[in-house]
């Protein structure tokens, strides 16, 4: 039989060749190129906030403030700009968004005080609209078979991004003699880079026949039009979905490295290995694998693997034997601990943080083999599970409504990465260690039970036009 619902896996035996089944990487190609180099910029600062703001003096609070700052403040600014892209089109807003992030950078590089940081993490969040508009984006240029595939290769940006931007933190650190200011200027010029692209390769989208359709109160954000974005019949669930699971994916990138350091002993160095691990990850996942995977098995099937492999793999990590490998020496890591750290710092920071490192006297290779084995579901959920929600999301609104419920959506991401590591950071202080990975992996298996229920299988939704959401 053949299948035209949105989340159904595409007929066996329909024509391989059918050039609607393939994506059409000429289009996405510059919006893939430009959010790969915007993300560069950020992910070259993400390492180093933690070692701007100690350079001030700071607490380990106020650090923590510092980087809640930017998905706050996104979380109010990615709805806004996701409908102003539905109105005016995606360029001049994917533009504005990116010079507000030039601007951040250029802040950051001058900053003379801890208020000028907060400051230019302030202006980044609140035009922080690149990756919702970047969604809409490719949304216009693919239809229900090829979606799922296009979104993943935004998140194959981040994940390129997040391997190779602390690799560009460490050498401009090292060529500038480490000058906190050099890694926030070379950021700088990613994002100019971008913006220039954007101008002159990027191709607008959303022409202007299909701009202005949706409802005038829609540009507006409110909290009450966040929850009748939740109470819609047909994605509220996948937007309670997309909050949760950055919940608990967003919380272990948070706490892995002090996670880590307290079970393990790794340092800066063994942490880097560890995240261009998931990073590689993440980017076979969602640049190859997501779209071969989509159309064989829809994006309820692949919502729901997610799900599951996440639980798993919290699961696993919670219980990874507190065994340092061979190579740990505690003394070195005191050292390095104490010492000034000339390397991007982890995040959470440890300076300023009561973590107990382990002896050396029972080492050995269990731990370390455990806990790449249970990151290796981990990654491979969380990098199936964004795009494949998003793309459901997009394919049960009308097409005018896509951009601001991507919007919302990244709204709701933001918005659980502010709060992902208090939580996270609650549990392993009050608690232990293995406390957060506990409850994100019951999380993740309550909400694989809901989600059975709760998305409708193929056929039993179709578009509908979202209520506002921003």
């Amino acid at each position: 039989m053949t299948s035209t619902s949105d989340d159904l896996p595409i007929e066996v035996g329909a024509a391989p060749d059918d050039a609607s089944d393939k994506l059409d990487f000429k289009k996405i190609l510059p919006i893939f190129v430009i959010v790969l180099i915007d993300l560069m910029g950020l992910t070259i600062i993400i390492p180093l906030l933690s070692l701007y703001a100690a350079a001030f003096g700071v607490t380990a609070f106020t650090v923590g403030m510092l980087g809640a700052t930017y998905p706050l403040a996104q979380f109010i600014g990615a709805p806004i700009l996701g409908r102003l892209s539905d109105r005016y089109g995606r360029k001049p807003i994917l533009l504005v968004s990116q010079v507000g992030t030039l601007v951040g950078f250029l802040l950051l590089g001058v900053a003379g005080s801890i208020i000028v940081l907060f400051i230019s993490r302030l202006i980044d969040g609140l035009s922080g609209g690149n990756i919702a508009t970047a969604q809409a984006v490719i949304t216009d240029n693919t239809n229900e078979k090829t979606r799922t595939q296009g979104l993943g290769l935004i998140g194959a940006a981040f994940g390129l991004g997040f391997v190779i931007g602390p690799v560009i933190a460490f050498l401009s650190l090292q060529a500038s003699g480490n000058n906190y200011s050099a890694p926030a200027f070379v950021a700088a010029g990613f994002s100019l880079i971008s913006i220039l692209l954007t101008w002159f390769w990027l191709e607008e989208s959303h022409p202007v026949e299909k701009r202005g359709r949706a409802r005038q109160q829609s540009s507006v954000l409110s909290l009450r039009g966040l929850l009748d974005a939740v109470k819609h019949p047909t994605v509220g669930f996948l937007l309670i979905l997309i909050f949760a699971q950055q919940v608990a994916f967003g919380g272990f990138e948070q706490l892995l490295s002090l996670f880590t350091l307290t079970s393990l002993g790794l340092g800066a160095s063994g942490n880097s290995i560890i995240f261009v691990y998931v990073g590689v990850i993440v980017v076979a996942v969602q640049g190859y694998f997501i779209g071969k995977w989509a159309r064989r098995f829809g994006d309820r099937r692949l919502i729901l693997a997610g799900l599951a492999t996440l639980t798993i793999g919290l699961t696993m990590m919670a219980f990874t034997p507190a065994v340092p490998p061979p190579f740990y020496s505690q003394a070195s890591l005191q050292a390095e601990l104490s010492g000034e750290r000339t390397l991007p710092g982890e995040t959470p920071p440890t300076q300023g943080v009561a973590a107990e490192i382990p002896d050396d006297s029972n080492t050995g290779w269990s731990g370390l083999i455990w806990l790449l084995a249970a990151m290796f579901p981990i990654a491979v959920g969380g990098g199936m599970l964004q795009p494949s929600i998003n793309s459901l999301i997009t394919k049960r609104v009308a097409s005018d409504e896509q951009g601001g419920i991507l919007g919302v959506s990244t709204a709701f991401l933001s918005g659980a990465n502010f709060i992902a590591p208090l939580i996270g950071g609650a549990l392993f202080a009050a608690i232990g260690p293995r406390a957060p990975f506990v409850f994100w992996g019951l999380l993740m298996g309550l909400l694989l039970l809901l989600a059975f229920r709760s998305i409708a299988p193929a056929g039993a939704a179709q578009p509908a036009s979202a209520p506002s959401g921003s």
